[in-house]
């Protein structure tokens, strides 16, 4: 729903709430100007919604007595959407919305008719959107809880992190502008006291985390999908190409979402490419497929693969004829 729309059921309601609101009052509520509600109850009235106007003192605008906004009414489509969404919000913040996901569920099971709860009771069958943390979420939600207490109230976190490239946990202050979920994980982004930089931090990697009393403030021009989109595009990457020899070429095609490429051979074999921010990822993709898989490029993660492979090969020395 646009922003003019969500603005005008809320206008209603707030009419609806309390009769002989002045204009300024309900433009405040909404953050609109005196000459843009006017605009609104002009578009009210072109809908057929009852607003009138009582002059004086104590007057103001109000709906017609006995109005009411009509019942909810979603399309089966619509009434899937919902349920999905919020059976997402459990999976994705586990106990913190889990039961406020299930009384919303709940009270749109009391109001829908009949079509639409039977659309829902389908999509509890057989719509399912599982396992997508690669941590136990359970074990994230004091975490969680905490910094979406401090997003919320703009409150300092001190902190022990693990970084991966630093074996030492190391203390840090952040100022937690946003939380995160991608690629499985759950990040928090923010101001990095200590770099004195915005950075993200993966939350499973914190090993202790505090409140701060001292409070702060997000910078007007920080946008949390913009920060996203450049530290994407700011991550070192490697384009590997590795051939699937012709007796794999099935498993290279069934997993084409894996692949930025695949360019299928004469000969049956398969080559595929796929970008990797780390030389560790890129090589352990391909000793996952064992023998089937050669790197063509780039050279230093063949280089890698060849000296994990021979690494390994030391630690399965041949079985000798009376242990087969």
């Amino acid at each position: 729903m646009n922003l003019p729309a969500t603005r005008l059921i809320t206008l209603i309601m707030l009419l609806q709430s309390q009769p002989n609101q002045k204009a300024a009052g309900l433009a405040e509520k909404l953050g609109i100007s005196v000459r843009t509600l006017h605009r609104y109850i002009n578009m009210l009235d072109e809908m057929g919604i009852p607003v009138y106007t009582e002059r004086g003192p104590h007057g103001g605008f109000s709906l017609v007595r006995g109005y009411k906004l009509p019942p909810l009414v979603f399309g089966p489509e619509e009434a899937t959407a919902v349920y999905l969404g919020t059976s997402l919000v459990e999976e994705m913040w586990g106990a913190l919305y889990r039961d406020a996901a299930r009384l919303a569920l709940s009270k749109l099971d009391n109001v829908l008719p009949d079509e639409q709860r039977h659309e829902i009771a389908w999509a509890r069958r057989s719509l399912v959107a599982t396992g997508m943390h690669r941590s136990d979420v359970s074990a994230l939600a004091p975490s969680l809880e905490k910094l979406r207490r401090a997003v919320r109230e703009l409150r300092r976190v001190n902190m022990v992190y693990r970084s991966s490239s630093r074996p030492e946990p190391q203390a840090r202050d952040l100022d937690p502008y946003a939380l995160v979920h991608r690629w499985g994980w759950w990040y928090v982004v923010g101001y990095c006291h200590r770099r004195q930089e915005v950075r993200s931090f993966r939350v499973d990697r914190i090993d202790s985390l505090g409140l701060s009393s001292q409070v702060f403030q997000v910078p007007a021009d920080f946008d949390i999908h913009r920060y996203l989109e450049l530290e994407a595009q700011a991550q070192p990457t490697l384009v590997v190409r590795m051939r699937f020899e012709p007796q794999a070429a099935d498993i290279a095609l069934a997993n084409r979402a894996y692949w930025e490429t695949v360019e299928e051979q004469a000969n049956g074999s398969v080559i595929v490419a796929f970008s990797a921010t780390d030389l560790i990822f890129a090589a352990s993709t391909a000793l996952a497929y064992g023998p089937t898989v050669t790197v063509l490029e780039p050279a230093e993660v063949r280089q890698t693969v060849a000296e994990w492979a021979t690494a390994i090969s030391r630690l399965y020395p041949p079985l000798r004829a009376h242990e087969e």
